[in-house]
């Protein structure tokens, strides 16, 4: 902290081609103290400026070469110190002192001195150009930081509009909560590993008689409207979508994230996309076709994780559940719902079924016990 009597600490350069007059403010300048530095033509106060930066520049006009004016300009010109407080010190006549003061405005001055100095004025001059050079500071620093600010929100807003676009992507492969893990930098969760899952197979009865009779926009249409119902309802269940295989579809839950009673919300989900698929069939029947929704559900353990090459991934599940949620698929009939034991053993709670089997099924050497849903409790 300054003693009694000094002034707050700041930087000032004095110029003037007279060495006695330049030591003589450089030590009263001191005594208060302020860092004082000392040049003693304009050329070499611009030296000064540039290696120091000071706050305040106490300059004679009358000085060979370069004078006041012309260093006062050019300070006005470059960024760095066109807003340098400076101050001029003219002559002792009054006309000359006029004309000089005018002279000085115009090149950019901002206060003047009257030879010979008087020292008290010097003194109250420093200190009310200092606290305006201590406001400039401060309101190019709040500036920077605004500016930094700035730079910082359009980057933010840059990566998060890249990251909307990558979770847009996501989630054409992922329910939505899975692709924001993924997208936030979860991407480990894609690792193969072993999981519980509940898979869910879709598949259209009456499909292939289908796409024989009828006109390929008819099939992209009846397809169209199957995956639009499908889409919405798997994602508001939180299920993964493996993949679409024209009429079949194949949806697993509990992995890449876990989530609470994947059997029940896979049974759920069945259901619905039952009851969403009536109104379709009726549609389409009404054209003179007829097709309907076939539903295989099974737990157990799976492998998963991103298969295929460079230009095209996808995620899979891998192993007897997802085979056997297909051939359960492939044993309904349309409008029906069939599980497997383990399936029921978790949703008998919420759902009551009828036995089904033992199912001789494809792929599997013992018959499979198997269940027809018949109806949510709740």
């Amino acid at each position: 902290m300054s003693a009694p009597g000094v002034e707050r600490r700041g930087r000032i350069l004095v110029v003037d081609d007279q060495r006695a007059n330049v030591e003589m403010l450089c030590e009263l300048l001191r005594s208060r103290g302020y860092d004082v530095f000392a040049a003693y033509s304009g050329s070499e106060a611009l030296e000064r400026v540039a290696e120091h930066a000071p706050d305040v520049v106490i300059a004679d006009i009358r000085m060979p070469g370069m004078d006041g004016y012309e260093l006062t300009q050019r300070l006005r010109e470059a960024p760095a110190t066109t807003l340098l407080p400076v101050v001029l010190v003219t002559s002792l006549e009054d006309g000359e002192s006029h004309e000089e003061r005018v002279k000085g405005i115009e090149a950019g001055a901002d206060d003047f001195l009257t030879k010979p100095v008087r020292y008290a004025e010097m003194f109250a001059r420093v200190r009310s150009l200092l606290r305006v050079k201590l406001l400039q500071d401060e309101v190019r620093r709040q500036a920077d930081t605004l500016r930094q600010w700035n730079e910082q929100l359009e980057e933010r807003v840059r990566e998060q509009v890249a990251a909307i676009e990558r979770l847009a992507q996501m989630k054409r492969f992922f329910s939505p909560p899975v692709a924001e893990a993924i997208v936030a930098g979860g991407a480990e969760v894609l690792e193969p590993h072993r999981c519980e899952i509940t898979a869910v197979f879709l598949d259209l009865r009456g499909f292939t008689a289908f796409t024989d009779r009828a006109n390929p926009d008819e099939v992209m249409d009846l397809l169209g409207d199957y995956h639009e119902a499908l889409g919405h309802i798997v994602d508001r269940y939180g299920g993964t979508l493996e993949h679409f295989a024209g009429d079949g579809v194949m949806i697993f839950f509990n992995d890449p994230l876990p989530v609470d009673r994947p059997a029940m919300r896979a049974v759920r989900m069945a259901f619905e996309l039952q009851q969403a698929f009536t109104p379709i069939a009726q549609a389409w029947e009404r054209k003179g076709h007829s097709v309907a929704l076939g539903v295989g559900v099974a737990q157990g353990e799976a492998t998963l994780g991103v298969i295929g090459f460079e230009q095209r991934w996808e995620y899979a599940a891998i192993g007897a559940i997802p085979n056997l949620a297909a051939r359960l698929c492939g044993q309904a009939r349309g409008g029906e719902i069939l599980i497997d034991a383990v399936t029921y053993a978790d949703v008998s709670d919420v759902a009551e079924a009828e036995p089904a089997g033992p199912l001789q099924l494809r792929g599997f050497t013992q018959p499979i016990p198997a269940f027809r849903l018949v109806r949510l409790k709740n």
